[in-house]
């Protein structure tokens, strides 16, 4: 039978790591920017880039800043899910609550969703706490204290 391998992506977001100038070391310095240790060359990240095309193109689609920056739509979405960036208010296309299904412009579910999901979350945080301290008693034993609390009976 043959093995199949899952394929993994180490760098996602295409995070430079070398300069492409001189091969120095990148530095990041915030937003998807990165700048090379030895000549202070420029370079940016998918979310780097996708974010200065937004920037200049307000209100674009995810088709027309794939088509222009070179980043997959996938990632634009992902980005978005991510809270990254918004969907402008004057926008034709909307995201979805996975919760609800109610029109969003970033992240994953709508407010009301949003804690709701945040309750659950902590709901099954105490569960698993309690389940892990089965078996550990926090009662104080009753009786005298440092009395024995069974005998043999073997006289």
């Amino acid at each position: 039978m043959k093995q199949q391998y899952k394929r993994v992506q180490i760098n996602p977001y295409n995070i430079p790591t070398q300069c492409n100038e001189c091969g120095g070391n990148m530095e990041y310095t915030g937003l998807g920017e990165y700048t090379c240790e030895k000549c202070h060359a420029i370079l940016y990240d998918n979310y780097g880039i996708v974010r200065n095309y937004v920037e200049e193109h307000r209100g674009a689609t995810t088709a027309e800043i794939a088509a222009k920056t070179g980043v997959n739509q996938r990632q634009i979405s992902d980005m978005v899910r991510e809270g990254r960036f918004e969907v402008t208010e004057d926008s034709k296309t909307f995201l979805k609550c996975y919760g609800c299904g109610r029109p969003i412009r970033a992240g994953r579910y709508c407010p009301t969703c949003l804690q709701l999901q945040e309750a659950r979350e902590r709901r099954e945080e105490e569960k698993k706490q309690k389940k892990q301290m089965t078996g550990y008693s926090t009662e104080v034993p009753k009786g005298e204290k440092g009395a024995k609390r069974f005998e043999r009976g073997w006289d």
